[in-house]
């Protein structure tokens, strides 16, 4: 029996590839999704373009059939939009004019008339109420990873202590003995651990072509006086220094380093190496409180606010580490060697021989990542760092989000690389109020 999925608008305004996505099933909108997706149509992000999208391929089936009665899709199921529902009585404590309740109505009026409805929805206290009503309610599940067991990038392995005294001479060792358990991908870090001594360690990199662990390109990494103060920066500066991978993803809890060691990294890349042109730097714009465009003053006095913890980072590392031919962050920004730009902007630009970073990416979409990575031109290189489990974006979660999204989709890739890591250096005070709170 054919299902009927019922959509929600936020599983439209997440991305509009969900109207293709349910196979040779029956796709329903209710006509009020219409009306709440027609608010969001003019909006210049990314819940507006899927608005627009949506809108788009919907008028395009008008010219295939009546989406009343249904329309063919081209993976074999039938989309159609449906305005009945009023037959149906909720129950009173459920408002009639809260437009949620009525697109709920429209799911419970087809299950009436014996169809096998499943209702798709994002929000989670949507769903309760839906199967309170008895439906049969889901998450848009596409895109989706269990951040249980995301891609940590790198393992400990145990071996044989002779095999560790020969990655000692020599700086690399086949692994081919080892892979039984689980797999290892090109890039992964191991902390190799002899078998009989605990204490006997030493760590290296893996690379699928030859199946063996090799020693990390940098001993002793450092970049503008930020030197690693653990295993897990050490295999990030590691990553971050090296030309040859083109995209890195730092995943961590606040004070880990994530950022710092991007910008650091990306500072010696580009001001003493001539590696890049410049440093972008960005985040996304996702309010707590009020938007960006109801701050005062010019789009460069409105990032200020929400950039600062960029500047932040600036500050320490230029503090920590005099250079005599750089007076301050105002003259990085002035001579073009840091811009600091919106995520906002970034969409339609080409960033050739550029060191970018993009803070906070864990608050972007599996769409938006996908956008920003495609926007690297020749000779760039890009970096996202962010924490799966700090997601200010209403329909994102740590499983749905971008950030944890790329990890697994890249993972393997010989220009790609990923740490998480999860020792925090910023303070004691910090550390504590990560672990406990």
């Amino acid at each position: 029996m054919k299902k009927t999925f019922v959509l929600d608008t936020n599983v439209l305004l997440h991305t509009a590839k969900a109207l293709e996505a349910f196979e040779e099933n029956n796709v329903v909108i209710p006509l009020g999704v219409i009306e709440e997706l027609d608010t969001f149509k003019k909006t210049h992000n990314e819940l507006g373009r899927n608005a627009r999208e949506v809108a788009r391929f919907l008028d395009a089936l008008r010219a295939k059939g009546k989406l009343q009665e249904g329309v063919a899709l081209p993976n074999g199921g039938t989309l159609r939009v449906e305005i009945n529902g009023t037959d149906v009585n909720l129950p009173p404590t459920l408002s009639h004019l809260k437009m949620d309740n009525s697109i709920l109505r429209v799911a419970l009026s087809l299950k009436q008339k014996g169809e096998n409805v499943h209702f798709i929805t994002k929000d989670i206290n949507v769903r309760i109420k839906a199967d309170a009503l008895g439906l049969i309610a889901e998450d848009y599940e596409n895109n989706k990873v269990n951040i249980d067991e995301l891609y940590p990038g790198w393992t400990t392995l145990t071996i044989r202590d002779a095999d560790l005294d020969q990655f000692y001479k020599v700086g690399r060792i086949p692994l081919e003995g080892y892979a039984a358990e689980l797999p290892f991908y090109e890039n992964e870090f191991h902390l190799l651990k002899s078998e009989i001594h605990e204490t006997k360690t030493a760590l290296g990199v893996y690379k699928e072509g030859l199946k063996e662990a090799q020693s990390l390109w940098i001993k002793d990494p450092e970049a503008w006086g930020i030197k690693a103060l653990n295993r897990e920066q050490m295999f990030a500066l590691n990553l971050l220094l090296n030309d040859r991978i083109s995209l890195v993803t730092l995943v961590g809890s606040a004070g880990t380093g994530k950022t710092l060691l991007a910008i650091a990294a990306g500072l010696l890349k580009t001001m003493d190496e001539k590696r890049y042109r410049r440093v972008l730097v960005s985040r996304p714009i996702v309010p707590l409180g009020k938007d960006i465009g109801f701050l005062p003053g010019s789009k460069d006095e409105k990032l200020s606010h929400w950039m600062q913890p960029i500047f932040d980072n600036l500050e320490q590392i230029l503090s920590d580490y005099k250079r005599p031919n750089v007076k301050g962050i105002d003259q990085l920004v002035k001579d073009r060697l840091i811009e600091i730009e919106a995520l906002t902007y970034i969409r339609g630009r080409s960033l050739p021989n550029q060191y970018m970073i993009v803070d906070e990416a864990q608050n972007l979409t599996p769409h938006e990542i996908k956008t920003i990575v495609s926007r690297a031109g020749e000779g760039t290189k890009v970096v996202l760092t962010g924490d799966p489990y700090q997601i200010d974006n209403m329909y994102l979660d740590a499983n749905s989000n971008g950030l944890s999204y790329l990890v697994e989709a890249f993972k393997g890739q010989k220009i790609y690389g990923h740490v998480t890591l999860q020792r925090g250096e910023r303070s004691e005070l910090a550390e504590l109020a990560a672990s406990l709170l």
